[in-house]
């Protein structure tokens, strides 16, 4: 698909990019082109491919889950203005 001048004057202008005349045929050629490689993509028969999360069968290196620090919710408790049941009761915000 070939997008002629005022085509790409109104995807600048909905863009809000401000093009001086010299810019448009460069803008016209790229863009035209990246069209043109959608078109090619959208082709290519996908039917029997099956989707996958990434190209590459990466695992990530994980660090162990093991706990680092103890518990001190009694202590932090302890401390609040207020707590009730093991929670900490805050002011309202929203009524």
């Amino acid at each position: 698909m070939a997008l002629d001048q005022d085509q790409v004057r109104d995807i600048a202008d909905l863009s809000r990019l401000q093009l001086d005349e010299t810019q448009i045929a460069e803008y016209q050629t790229n863009l035209s082109n990246i069209l043109h490689l959608v078109d090619q993509l959208s082709a290519v028969d996908t039917a029997d491919v099956e989707p996958m999360a990434h190209p590459l069968d990466a695992v990530q290196r994980l660090r162990a889950d093991v706990v680092t620090e103890t518990n001190q919710r009694e202590h932090f408790q302890k401390i609040a203005p207020a707590v009730e049941n093991g929670h900490y009761l805050v002011p309202r915000v929203v009524e």
